[in-house]
């Protein structure tokens, strides 16, 4: 590989305090130098006592670079299994306009008043498609990902049925096991703190109990097949308990929302929207509800 020239000079262009600056720092704060700062700042027991095994700082074209060089090694395969995650097109007009265009994300657009309006504009518009595809009158304005999604509804149907509950409480969620494995695993971490049980089963062959608080179903479901749970999602209110439905709020475009059918909650992932896939990272989710959790 071609070397290539370091080009530093925007390292004296970098916003920070200088010598002179920090110097006048340290007698305000009535210390001699940061590592003194440190040293009174930080108990001995978490601070690292042998200096730290960093490399050589890279100018930002050689940083550049690097990332080129790993990002090179990824290979690339096709995603055939799916479970919540695909492959899509993102229209160019967007991309050009918006994720690459630097008006959108460079250091003091924030504050400006017009990407403020454009912002929460955005954040209507993300909020009335959901409401209006899942049924229901109130969506939140995005979680971190589908599985963030489900454990908030849990903990909220939790909370509620248990907030004016005198002696032993309601804490069993039973959760089909059509449901995707990720959203599972977070719903398994979230349980622990509240001593919730989770019951995963056949959604047909679920029982709702006295000590049943909630249900989550997955619409489609992980094997791609789309359920009638009207039924099933009548019988658990009727038995007191509230259920949540984990959507692909694409397919609800075409299919019957859960809204409609009985669901306290939808919730679900917005990739299918148009966000390409990378080797890590969430996508945005939705969480929408009834009014009586408003």
């Amino acid at each position: 590989m071609k070397k290539v020239t370091p080009f530093r000079p925007f390292e004296s262009r970098h916003l920070g305090i200088n010598d002179k600056d920090l110097q006048e720092m340290l007698q305000e704060i009535g210390v001699e130098t940061l590592d003194q700062l440190i040293y009174e700042t930080i108990p001995d027991d978490i601070r690292v006592d042998e200096d730290l095994q960093l490399p050589e700082a890279l100018a930002e074209n050689e940083y550049l670079e690097s990332v080129r060089t790993i990002a090179a090694k990824n290979k690339l395969y096709k995603s055939y299994i799916g479970l919540g995650y695909y492959g899509t097109i993102t229209p160019t007009v967007i991309l050009r306009n918006i994720f690459q265009n630097p008006g959108w994300y460079t250091q003091y657009t924030p504050y400006q008043a017009e990407i403020s309006q454009g912002r929460l504009e955005a954040l209507l518009n993300f909020q009335t498609v959901v409401a209006d595809l899942t049924g229901l009158p109130l969506a939140n304005a995005s979680l971190l990902d589908e599985g963030t999604a489900a454990a908030e509804a849990m903990a909220m149907f939790y909370n509620a049925k248990n907030k004016r509950k005198k002696g032993e409480h309601i804490n069993e969620f039973l959760v089909s096991n059509k449901v995707f494995p990720q959203t599972i695993e977070v719903l398994k971490t979230r349980a622990k703190a509240h001593d919730i049980q989770i019951t995963i089963g056949d959604w047909t062959e679920l029982k709702v109990t006295d000590k049943t608080f909630g249900v989550l179903l997955q619409y489609p479901a992980m094997d791609g097949g789309v359920e009638d749970y009207s039924d099933f999602v009548a019988n658990v209110k009727e038995a007191g308990a509230h259920v949540v439905v984990a959507a692909d709020l694409l397919s609800l475009t075409l299919l019957k929302p859960p809204g409609e059918w009985g669901a306290d909650v939808v919730v679900g992932n917005t990739q299918r929207f148009g966000v390409p896939m990378g080797y890590d990272g969430p996508h945005a989710a939705y969480f929408a509800t009834i009014e009586d959790f408003k």
